[in-house]
């Protein structure tokens, strides 16, 4: 669907500046977006790597696995329907952690991963089951300790300070995942006193 609106939003455009006589203009801002878009992508591209590395190395050195053990109790009673030898289990803590060193990107195929293994748990229903929507709710409203494409951009356009955002970040992603977990309860514990 989102495929067709931006379809629908580009022919729109292009005729509504023909109909203007601004095509030059549209061709510029294309030409002119495709390069920055590169700069951008080199850009981010160096700190990623960076920060992929670092993922590497805390794996490597099993700091990713005392992070796990730190965090199984949390996850354990966030995901109460989850056994803990379950696959999901180490792919919704490895999506977290990535999501905390503001890896989304590295994160992304965990939580693809992790939803189809909560899938299993869930028979294959269509319908999503409670671990779902509560992972769906954590992981869109992720903690963000290292906010790297963050940081990247900024570097990029020469901010002066880009890693003020970090104390900000920490703040407003801890706030945004409790307010999730909240409703997430909230709407559970509503549904189960109805069924």
């Amino acid at each position: 669907m989102v495929n067709y609106i931006w379809v629908a939003m580009t022919i729109i455009g292009i005729v509504f500046a023909l109909i203007n006589g601004n095509m030059e203009a549209v061709n510029k801002a294309v030409f002119d977006g495709a390069k920055e878009a590169v700069t951008l992508c080199i850009g981010l591209i160096s700190v990623l790597v960076f920060w992929l590395g670092m993922m590497r190395i805390a794996e490597e050195s099993g700091l990713l696995k005392k992070l796990t053990k730190l965090f199984r109790p949390l996850i354990k009673t966030l995901f109460p329907d989850v056994p803990s030898s379950h696959p999901a289990m180490g792919y919704i803590l490895s999506n977290m952690i990535s999501n905390m060193f503001g890896l989304g990107n590295a994160a992304t195929p965990l939580g693809i991963k992790a939803m189809e293994e909560l899938k299993k748990l869930n028979d294959g229903k269509n319908e999503a089951s409670r671990s779902m929507i509560t992972f769906l709710a954590i992981n869109t409203a992720s903690i963000t300790i290292i906010p790297t494409t963050v940081i990247a951009i900024r570097i990029n356009y020469h901010s002066a300070s880009p890693t003020e955002i970090v104390v900000p970040t920490i703040i407003a992603t801890i706030l945004s995942a409790i307010g999730a977990v909240m409703i997430d309860r909230y709407f559970y514990y509503r549904r189960s006193r109805k069924g």
